[in-house]
């Protein structure tokens, strides 16, 4: 078996370990430390996140829809899939070096989504972004962890809280929906939607592992 190669790496904010980008063959790996974060094989899960996020604007010209975390493009390709041609996709990525991955090593691997002009890219936290957006967004897609319970990064525990989630609420238009991924079920967290006045689902797929998406 051919061994995994080290494309490249970067930084992770108010983190003690980097961002890797791996490739063997013609399949690509993110991780950091020893967490596999996505995988090129393996993201038919993202793409039923964006499905079921985005189903409920896909004629609507004025939606607006927003990303957390860009990964491997996946989310976002299948996102423009579900969209109006005239509507605007925004895609929070905390690192610089993601964005740049997207758009040379990695491009390919989902028919280069940034290209699309309805895509814009913030280059920071997309919980400052939701905190600071008020009736906005006609859906919110969380994709920046493993899920509520295995983080990226500390800082980013806060989306999944109370407070978190009362401030996606206020981002949200009315019917909006938020679409959190999570690599397992989450029974905690799916109770504190309820909690914060969500409607939530509980939607299982499969990759080459089991994925759920909190809708």
């Amino acid at each position: 078996m051919r061994p995994w190669k080290l494309i490249d790496s970067a930084p992770v904010a108010d983190e003690s370990k980097d961002m890797m980008l791996y490739q063997r063959g013609d399949e690509f790996s993110i991780k950091v430390g020893y967490a596999e974060l996505m995988n090129s094989r393996m993201h038919s899960s993202e793409d039923v996140l964006a499905a079921l996020g985005c189903k409920h604007i896909r004629n609507n010209p004025q939606a607006k829809v927003l990303i957390g975390g860009l990964g491997m493009g996946f989310t976002l390709a299948e996102a423009l899939k579900h969209t109006h041609a005239d509507a605007e996709v925004v895609v929070a990525e905390l690192v610089p070096a993601v964005i740049q991955w997207n758009q040379s090593f990695i491009s390919h691997l989902a028919d280069n989504p940034l290209k699309d002009k309805r895509v814009s890219i913030y280059e920071g936290d997309v919980g400052k972004l939701i905190r600071s957006s008020q009736n906005t967004f006609d859906a919110i897609l969380l994709d920046v962890d493993n899920g509520p319970e295995g983080l990226t990064r500390k800082g980013n525990a806060a989306l999944y809280s109370p407070h978190g989630l009362k401030a996606a609420m206020a981002a949200l238009k009315a019917k909006g929906i938020l679409g959190v991924w999570s690599a397992f079920p989450e029974p905690r967290f799916t109770k504190r939607m309820n909690q914060a006045g969500f409607k939530t689902q509980e939607v299982p797929c499969r990759a080459f592992a089991k994925k759920v998406a909190n809708i």
